[in-house]
């Protein structure tokens, strides 16, 4: 007796159990698009992944642990109503510092998105210093969720600055041209974006990618996002985000000419419905 057809049918029955799965997982990705309040914050908790929720049919839902997870919704708590820290206790505050990376001493491949607020030193001189900060704090609680959205994380706080790291080159343009609507008024949010290797200390990153991310942000003009040819280049067509005109340029600090690209959000397409 041939062992051969338990095999195909095992092999068929395999196969169109994962075809099931395929399209179950198409059907929940639809539904979750459908309400985009509830798809921002499932990315944002880390309950799915962007990737998933653009392709579902290939790659896992998440990428993101139950402790992730939690942290991420304790950061997200917290953003929202501060007072809710003291409330927490300790605990909590250690579980939110976890959030930051261990130092592992070698260098890693990352993503590093750069962005300061144009104009924000002359508001502080006319508004005060408590103006400026709460100013500053609306400002984190709109990027904080954008940033998680897209799987990175916000490694330091630069003044008006922020200095953010993604896993991936198209997580990050796609964060620094969603930031660009987090900019509070009256100020503007400019961006600079670099791919490459850097050092993760306990509470830092430290490497050339950094410094060109820096520079990068430093010739954008307020309300514009810039990124690296090289950061366009690895992240490939990346939904949401349009990639327009390359320019070189020499920045500060930096030997080598840097050739830059800016981007910008896709805007959305309207559709009007006649009646007849």
């Amino acid at each position: 007796m041939s062992t051969d057809r338990p095999e195909s049918a095992r092999d068929a029955g395999q196969a169109a159990v994962q075809a099931v799965r395929r399209l179950l997982a198409r059907k929940a990705a639809e539904l979750i698009r459908q309400d985009a309040d509830a798809a921002d914050v499932a990315l944002e908790m880390g309950l799915i992944d962007r990737r998933w929720l653009d392709d579902p049919a290939h790659g896992p839902i998440t990428s993101a642990g139950p402790s992730e997870v939690m942290e991420r919704f304790w950061e997200r708590a917290v953003e929202t109503h501060p007072s809710r820290l003291s409330t927490l206790g300790l605990g909590a505050a250690q579980l939110l510092a976890s959030r930051r990376a261990l130092p592992t001493g070698r260098s890693e491949a990352m993503t590093v998105v750069f962005t300061d607020l144009e104009g924000f030193t002359a508001f502080t001189d006319e508004r005060g210093d408590e103006a400026a900060l709460a100013l500053l704090q609306d400002h984190h609680r709109e990027a904080g969720p954008v940033v998680r959205r897209e799987g990175g994380r916000i490694v330091k706080h630069l003044g008006d600055g922020l200095l953010c790291t993604f896993p991936q080159a198209r997580r990050g343009l796609r964060a620094a041209v969603e930031l660009l609507n987090t900019a509070p008024a009256p100020l503007r949010l400019r961006a600079g974006v670099h791919v490459g290797e850097a050092i993760t200390s306990s509470d830092d990153v430290i490497g050339h990618v950094v410094n060109v991310a820096a520079r990068v942000a430093e010739t954008a003009r307020g309300g514009q996002a810039l990124a690296t040819s090289e950061t366009v280049e690895e992240a490939g067509p990346t939904p949401g985000v349009r990639i327009g005109k390359s320019r070189s340029r020499r920045l500060k600090g930096i030997s080598e000419r840097i050739v830059v690209v800016e981007i910008s959000p896709v805007p959305e397409v309207t559709t009007t419905s006649k009646t007849r």
